[in-house]
């Protein structure tokens, strides 16, 4: 019995996973930590969760951690001396880093009985080439503050890459795919055999495509222009593109059942947002097919790319020279499949299971 923890800022998302029977165990959410009317803390939330629990029977603790910077590449046993390292990590993710590690301290102060692993959503693109990680800035700068590619979404990708090659029945090491997160957070990674080879998000979470609140790709000179034009500091330039871009700048709404819903009403400011989303989605298609060479399956999964069929359409439409096609009647029914027949790409929908990866990848380090 896995504890699974997801915690931010001010909310700690939990799982109890039984590897013998995933969709058996509890689940749940404490929101609002440090805020009116929530609990006061990381601690308090723990306490909250484990009443509700048995933690007798709970063998080992799963933490997800979004940044590990090039020093976790792979899942790792938490004690005092990592915890040390990952503290360090925190300016390469100020807004994400310190919430798992919060979060991290509560638990292992409640459980001190069993291992907690840290498992990190930039691990699974440690396989990035080096054309691929590597930003076009002065070297030594890049290198002295660890500036490249990370990449994010890896735990998703995992399952996501190892549930799609089951679903068409052919090797994972056989396969390229492209597979499209898409939820508050987006991404498109590139996967040959098994491997990340090129991936949307960079240094942060920010880069790549639209997302609910954060803008994707801008100019990078955006940032020193709205310092110079509307007088904004660094930090209120970056809130900009962190918390009020993507849909919520283009529509209002960060939602994307909201933009769709206002698009079927005829709001232009949705219909523009809705075009940009899935414009920015397919340029990244193209992109990374070119990238692969050969391309086998493009998988939608999270909430977005599971469950809003036009979406998928848009975001593939004019492909067709590729073999990239999707049947309307199998989309809107949310097929696995979603590709015709006899296409030269398959074109798929699986769910995503992040907190499941997290269980297997704690296992496997504790078993």
């Amino acid at each position: 019995m896995i504890l699974v923890l997801n915690s931010g800022s001010s909310s700690v998302k939990f799982r109890v996973v039984d590897l013998t029977d995933p969709a058996a165990g509890a689940r749940g959410l404490v929101e609002r930590i440090g805020e009116p009317g929530g609990v006061a803390d990381h601690a308090a939330a723990l306490a909250e969760i484990l009443g509700g629990l048995d933690p007798a029977g709970i063998t080992a603790v799963g933490h997800r951690v979004v940044h590990g910077g090039s020093t976790f590449t792979a899942p790792a046993l938490v004690d005092d001396a990592m915890l040390k390292v990952l503290r360090e990590l925190t300016p390469l993710a100020p807004l994400h880093n310190p919430g798992g590690i919060a979060g991290i301290e509560a638990a292992r102060a409640a459980l001190p009985g069993v291992p907690h692993v840290a498992v990190f959503d930039t691990a699974f693109h440690a396989s990035l080439p080096m054309e691929a990680r590597t930003y076009a800035l002065d070297r030594d700068l890049a290198l002295r503050f660890g500036i490249r590619r990370y990449g994010f979404h890896g735990t998703s990708c995992d399952i996501v890459s190892r549930r799609t090659a089951a679903l068409l029945g052919r090797p994972l090491a056989a396969l390229n795919m492209i597979v499209l997160h898409l939820g508050n957070g987006a991404s498109a990674t590139a996967i040959r055999g098994g491997r990340s080879v090129e991936t949307s998000m960079g240094l942060t979470p920010l880069e790549g495509l639209v997302m609910g609140t954060r803008s994707g790709d801008v100019d990078p000179a955006v940032l020193s222009y709205l310092h110079r034009a509307a007088g904004l500091s660094a930090a209120e330039a970056e809130e900009q593109l962190q918390r009020h871009g993507g849909l919520r700048g283009l529509a209002g709404a960060n939602d994307m059942r909201t933009v769709l819903a206002r698009r079927a009403e005829g709001d232009p400011d949705a219909s523009l947002a809705f075009d940009v989303y899935c414009h920015r989605i397919r340029k990244y298609v193209g992109a990374y097919h070119a990238v692969l060479g050969r391309l086998d399956a493009i998988t939608f999964t999270a909430g977005v790319g599971e469950h809003a069929a036009p979406v998928r359409a848009a975001s593939l439409d004019g492909l067709s020279t590729w073999g990239i096609t999707v049947d309307p009647a199998r989309n809107a029914a949310h097929e696995p499949v979603i590709s015709p027949d006899g296409a030269r790409v398959a074109v798929c929908v699986v769910p995503t299971d992040e907190e499941l990866t997290i269980a297997e990848q704690t296992h496997a380090v504790t078993a």
